[in-house]
């Protein structure tokens, strides 16, 4: 039986990974690079910032260094964040459907706190959750289970218990690594076929994993 809910972030809730994308987009062209969505989807989509600076170093031979990139990137970030981030398309019906069917709800993200936090706050969705797992919190990211399985530690209940939502290659495995069920909801990239079949079901929507779990 299903008790719990386990929510990402970036690319399922909120529509971040356009955001990403202006993000890198901008950043190239101050050294004279062009950046393609197709690029971005096949090489940096549902990868942790940290290994995004390192490979954009690396493929672009910029002469700066990993701090003075992360500093560049975040203050484009916050530049774009702070002019708005859309929902992704269901999310409120799916927390709504959640809480009224005593469904517990976590968010496990590899976003830091203050910024998760501040798009959750943003929408006034933050209440319908009731715990949290931040890129402080763990050591290891994903496709490293960790960040679910604190997940269930945090609303206590089993890994069998729980439902993983995800949009990435990396948040699959990590969720299948953990054990825990995963339904996908794919965004800019669409997960290979390897990685959708360690799925339970792929949604179109989040309002589709309301219909998945009413059949449940």
């Amino acid at each position: 039986m299903i008790k719990a809910a386990i929510f990402d972030l970036d690319g399922l809730l909120v529509d971040t990974e356009i955001v990403s994308l202006k993000i890198y987009q901008e950043l190239l062209s101050e050294y004279g690079y062009s950046f393609t969505k197709e690029e971005y989807a096949k090489h940096y989509s549902g990868k942790t910032e940290k290994e995004n600076i390192k490979r954009f170093i690396d493929t672009y031979n910029l002469s700066v260094s990993y701090q003075e990139c992360l500093d560049e990137v975040l203050n484009i970030e916050r530049k774009l964040i702070s002019q708005g981030v859309e929902l992704k398309v269901g999310v409120k019906s799916l927390l709504v459907y959640l809480k009224e069917n005593n469904y517990k709800v976590a968010l496990a993200t590899s976003s830091t706190k203050d910024r998760a936090i501040s798009i959750l706050k943003g929408h006034d969705i933050l209440s319908y959750f009731d715990e949290f797992v931040f890129s402080e919190d763990v050591t290891l990211s994903k496709p490293n289970p960790e960040v679910f399985l604190k997940a269930c530690e945090k609303t206590n209940v089993s890994t069998n218990e729980a439902i993983v939502l995800e949009d990435s290659e990396n948040g699959i495995m990590a969720a299948y690594n953990a054990h825990i069920p995963v339904i996908c909801i794919p965004d800019m990239k669409r997960p290979a076929k390897e990685y959708l079949e360690k799925t339970i079901a792929v949604c179109k929507t989040l309002n589709d994993v309301i219909d998945y779990l009413k059949t449940k």
